[in-house]
């Protein structure tokens, strides 16, 4: 199996919550580089990016958006993270950050398939679609951005053009459950899959992730994972602040990460939106490092009994 290394990408701009900064550390307390021992998968920490202390002039054309400079700089820095461990045949881990990581995540692969000439694929494990452009936002909250400038779609000078834009048909959104009406409208302009909770409780979890999974590896694909908290029931994991009721259990979480296992199909991988101030005693933490071992291949009767006496 590709040794997986460790990113970790503070980001804190892509919204307006403060905490998200803090998720690369709480990965780590909660033994994410354990579990990958224990797997026989050892990770490479790279330890955190960091900001550089000049940041992008720029004014957003769009009064509404918030923290474009940041928001470019760790762009390009992760980006060029990725785009390295990809070329070192690595996998990477982003452990964020808010969700406006994945603009430069996205994008390190895309430019690394693009170069080896294969397809990338995005599966979107999420509760919102993030479909906005720069120009489009209202809140000017650029992690609800990442999707449309994967998938090419105008509107979002200064950013850099995306390279090699990922295929409507080659990304999935699952589990998603709060879409707002701009956003709703520009989807049905597309061919993306929208796996909303609509279609998972009525076909189940496995039949749509499978169509999904099986177009990849008919292709020949690599695979972006990006594995939002919020994706989970709030009841399960709080640590988030975009909270959205209705989300996927333990059980459905988990086997939607060992059936990607399963396919060997995985090339990079985003742990985003952890807030610790939000979280309880670390349990969402935890939950999400159990998750990232259901998708480097331990199986559900290996979970560890837990005590909290």
């Amino acid at each position: 199996m590709t040794r997986p290394t460790l990113i970790g990408a503070p980001v804190d701009s892509g919204q307006r919550t403060a905490g998200c900064l803090m998720g690369p550390a709480a990965y780590r307390v909660a033994g994410l580089a354990e579990v990958l021992d224990v797997l026989g998968t050892p990770a490479l920490d790279r330890g955190d990016l960091a900001l550089p202390a000049a940041l992008p002039a720029c004014t957003p054309h769009n009064p509404a958006v918030d923290q474009l400079p940041a928001t470019l700089a760790w762009t390009d820095l992760i980006r060029t993270a990725v785009e390295a461990e990809l070329a070192a045949d690595r996998l990477p881990i982003v452990l964020g950050g808010d969700h406006a990581l994945a603009l430069g995540s996205v994008a390190g692969a895309a430019a690394h398939a693009a170069r080896v000439g294969r397809p990338l694929f995005l599966l979107w494990l999420d509760a919102h679609s993030d479909f906005h452009t720069v120009q489009s936002t209202s809140s000017g909250n650029l992690h609800g951005t990442p999707v449309a400038y994967a998938a090419g779609r105008a509107g979002f000078a200064p950013f850099p053009p995306f390279p090699a834009p990922v295929p409507a048909d080659h990304i999935c959104l699952f589990g998603i459950r709060s879409v707002d009406p701009a956003e709703h409208r520009a989807l049905e302009a597309c061919e993306i899959a929208v796996n909303d909770m609509r279609v998972l409780d009525e076909q189940g979890i496995s039949a749509p992730l499978r169509r999904f999974l099986d177009k990849v590896r008919l292709a020949g694909g690599m695979l972006h994972v990006s594995l939002d908290v919020d994706f989970l029931d709030p009841g399960i994991a709080p640590a988030v602040g975009t909270t959205v009721p209705g989300g996927a259990t333990f059980r459905e979480a988990h086997l939607v990460c060992e059936m990607i296992h399963e396919t060997g199909l995985m090339t990079s991988l985003d742990l985003v939106e952890l807030n610790p101030y939000l979280d309880e005693r670390g349990r969402t933490a935890r939950l999400m490092v159990d998750l990232v071992g259901s998708l480097m291949g331990r199986k559900v009767f290996d979970r560890p009994t837990r005590s909290f006496s």
